[in-house]
Order: structure tokens, then sequence, then C-alpha cells
């Protein structure tokens, strides 16, 4: 029997409170399937009095629940018995997943699933080590700092990963003993609702881990702006996490904010080229085109540009396009129409601009009624293009030619994006230069992306505010205490004892 034969798609998908499935309270909103251009499912949106019960379910649980006063040995059993479960379900939440992503499917098996449960597992390990501080340089004193959950999370996840982003923010939290209530893109929770049946299957508390589903700016508005939010985890897009921040601050919790990015994938004449032409082309075709880290600007030195370009441009019209289902299929459609549109777009823009179309830029209908973009390379006059410059977030690459070490740094710089950056080169000095010059948050050299949860994950500028990773979630989601005491009675003095 096929995985499509024993899932059941869901016809309806509401809110997850206190360990039970709810049905939503507001509008309902199709969920499509981009590979076929039409809804298979129903959400039912949360409104602000469902955000209001989801947030003081966390509350409670938070509270009065066990599992912030659970030993560490005992959530790390919970977690890795969900990293077990999403493990032995990863077909089912794959297809799921396939289902309101049109996300490739052998791309979701072989990546985003073994990736989510590697979440729980790592974050287990991690609670396992984690140490405290003891401070004894004042002479006759003792002070130990304390770590202690801040409370409840509000986890805002986008479309393009669902489950590998939502993964992340939830094992994160809940780790060190705080609860959360998590809203997914509406466009997508299919995998999502089911990972948290999941977690609540592999023995999690109720309340824990509560699940709203709904638009930004009604869902997402009444939940980040609620006051028992403590923190605020979101990743999505900038002018969004702008306004996140915003609502935030009105009751002072703290935001860590994962935002775009419009990364440069360097290429010097000093590299590996046939390794960086792999790398290229994962870089902005994996996903479809839809992930912050896509080396969408692909810089290559003029001593070997014409040659690069050409075999990225051949590369690129050979790509596998169609059903995410195929096991053949290298790039499936688009999330949505309006992605598809802002895609064909930018293909206007880069003519209008002065750059060439070296492929792509056109829908392909005669895949059928999904949301189909050609692979489009396009050529820039400059790096001050809008399509050097915009994060278009599909599988659209901007190539440009650079000179000298100095030229790539100037026009990767040049952006109010700073995420990440990929250099491709077997000259050391030239590596360090890059390394050492680069405003992003992460540097990848001669290697596409690799995600090391032990480091501190996110962006300069434009890109985000915070950091994801296991001492920086240590850090965001728990609160420092610190108590101190005498070694010995001090001496104090007697106010109001007299002479």
């Amino acid at each position: 029997m096929s995985v499509a034969q024993s899932v059941r798609l869901p016809q309806r998908v509401g809110a997850w409170i206190d360990g039970q499935p709810r049905p939503g309270t507001g509008e309902e909103l199709p969920i499509v399937n981009p590979a076929l251009g039409r809804p298979v499912s129903v959400l039912t949106e949360s409104d602000a009095g469902q955000v209001e019960v989801a947030v003081g379910a966390a509350r409670a649980a938070f509270e009065r629940g066990p599992w912030p006063r659970w030993s560490v040995e005992r959530r790390q059993a919970v977690l890795r018995d969900i990293q077990a479960r999403l493990l032995a379900h990863a077909e089912e939440l794959a297809w799921l997943e396939c289902q309101n992503t049109g996300i490739v499917l052998r791309e979701l098996r072989q990546r985003h699933l073994p990736r989510a449960a590697a979440n729980f597992g790592f974050f287990a390990d991690y609670i396992g080590q984690s140490a405290e501080h003891v401070y004894r340089q004042t002479p006759g004193y003792v002070s130990t700092v304390m770590r202690e959950p801040a409370g409840v999370a509000a986890l805002i996840s986008p479309w393009n990963a669902p489950v590998a982003l939502s993964s992340m923010q939830i094992a994160s939290a809940i780790a060190f003993g705080a609860t959360c209530v998590i809203k997914p893109s509406e466009q997508s929770p299919l995998a999502v609702q089911r990972m948290v049946e999941l977690m609540h299957e592999a023995g999690l508390p109720p309340g824990v881990v509560n699940v709203v589903n709904g638009r930004g700016p009604v869902t997402g508005q009444a939940l980040v702006a609620h006051p028992d939010v403590r923190r605020v985890c979101f990743t999505g897009g900038t002018e969004t996490g702008r306004r996140i921040m915003e609502v935030a601050a009105s009751h002072l919790a703290p935001c860590t904010l994962e935002l775009g990015g419009k990364s440069a994938n360097i290429v010097f004449a000093s590299a590996n080229l046939e390794r960086a032409l792999d790398g290229a082309l994962l870089g902005i075709f994996s996903n479809n085109g839809q992930q912050c880290l896509a080396g969408s600007r692909i810089l290559v030195q003029r001593s070997v540009f014409d040659d690069f370009a050409a075999r990225f441009v051949e590369r690129a019209r050979r790509l596998r396009i169609g059903d995410p289902m195929d096991a053949a299929t290298e790039l499936g459609p688009l999330a949505s129409q309006a992605q598809l549109q802002r895609v064909l777009r930018y293909a206007e823009l880069a003519r209008e601009d002065g750059g060439s179309v070296l492929t792509g830029g056109a829908a392909l209908p005669s895949l059928g009624p999904g949301f189909y973009a050609a692979p489009t390379v396009v050529l820039a006059l400059d790096n001050a293009c809008r399509v050097a410059q915009d994060e278009i977030f599909g599988p659209f690459a901007t190539l440009l030619p650079f000179d000298r070490v100095d030229d790539a740094l100037a026009i990767a710089n040049a952006s109010r994006y700073g995420l990440v950056s990929y250099v491709w080169s077997d000259h050391l000095p030239t590596v360090t230069a890059m390394t050492e010059g680069l405003r992003t948050g992460v540097v990848w050299v001669n290697t596409p992306m690799m995600r090391e949860l032990r480091a501190p994950f996110g962006g300069f500028k434009d890109s985000g505010v915070g950091r994801q990773g296991g001492a920086a979630c240590e850090a965001f989601f728990t609160e420092e205490k610190v108590v101190t005491w005498p070694t010995t009675p001090p001496a104090l003095r007697r106010l109001g004892a007299g002479p």
C-alpha cells in the first residue's frame, strides 16, 4: 500500500490546544496543493478568542503543569521519543508536507524530515550537558547563576519548510522547560499539525505545545500581542519581522527574528569549478528556490565567468521539472500563484533594468494547472539592479562578474541583507580575506548549505535579530537568576541600635 493510500488527508484543519484538536473559530481558508493548483483541504482560522485560550493553556502548563518541573532526564526521554516517532512517520509527514508546499518529496524524505527529528535529538543531548556558573571571586561570598524557563513562547514558522523550521522552534523552546503556542503559515499547516499530534503520543503533557492556525494579521497579531507571551520566535519576511518586533515591544517580549536574505555565492578562478558549479545549482534551485539561505546572487571571477555562466545555464535548462511526488523530479512548483507571478515579474524587471534573461522567466502551463516556472537565470547590469537587491524567493539566479577579492567583497556586502554567504576557492589567502570581510552571520566555504546546530545561526542587518543554536537558544528561552550567599556571616551595621 502506498503512502497516498494509507495516509488520510484531513478535510479540515483547526487548532490543537491543551493536548486536544479543536475546531477553528474564524474564517475558512483553502489549503492549496501547488502541484495541482487547487484546494485539497480547508483551514479554519483561530480568531483572537481562540488565541487567548491557547495562550491560557500554555500559561497553565507552565505555572502548574509538570513539564517545567520534570527532571532533565525525564524531559530528555520525551524529546528522544519524539525524535523516534518523527523518523518512524517520516513517509507520512513528507507526503503531507508535499501536499501543501510542492517541495519535492525526495528532498522532504532526505533532508527536511531527518532534520526535524534531529532537532529534538540535539536538544535532548544539549540539556544533558548544560552547566550553570558559580562565582567565588568576591571574598566571603558565593554567587550561583541559575537558568529558569522564561514562560510562554510564541513561535511563528513559514511556509517554505514548515516541519523542519517549526520543529527547531518547538524543540529549542520546550527543551529548557518553556511552553509554547506555534502558528504555522496558513498555507502549509498539514504536516505541522500531525507532528504535534505525534509529540503528544510521545508523552508530552497537555498545554506544553499548542497550535493556532491562521493569517498573520489575524492569528499572528493576536498571538504576538498577548501580554502573557514572554518570548517571540519568528522565521519569515523582513517587513513582517519589523511589525512583530514592534508589537512584542509593547509588553517587552524579547524576539529572535530569522528574516530575509539575498546571499552571495562567490566563485573564484582558484576554485574547483566543477564542485562550485554543483554547489551553486544546489544553492539556488534546491527547495524549489524558496529558502532564505539561497545563493541567489552568483558572483563569478571574470576570467572564468563566461565558461561558468554557460555551464550554469545549460545545467539549469536540463533540470527535471514536474510532479513533486515523482522520484525523478528535481524542481517542483512554486508554493502559490502569488509566488509564481512574483518570479515572472522579476524576469520583466531584469530586462527593464538593462539585464538579460539567459534562460527561463516563463510559466510552464504544459505541466498542468500547478504553479510551475522555468528555472530562471539572469545576467544583471550591475549589483544595484532590483534582481540583485530584492529577495525574489524562487528558482531565480542573478549572475554578476567581478575582478578582484576587494571587488567581490564590495559587491557581496552591498546589500541590506546579511544572512549567509558562500565562498568557492582553494586559495587560502583568498578564503581568509573573504571570511574576514563578509558581513553575514554565516560563511560557507567550498560547501553548500550545512547547518551546525551547536553554533549560533542568524543574520546581520535586515536578515534578522538574535541567533539560534544550542547556547543561543538556551540564553533566549530561559531567564538568568543570581543567588548570592555568604560563606561566613558578614558584619552588619545595626541601624537604629543607638550608640
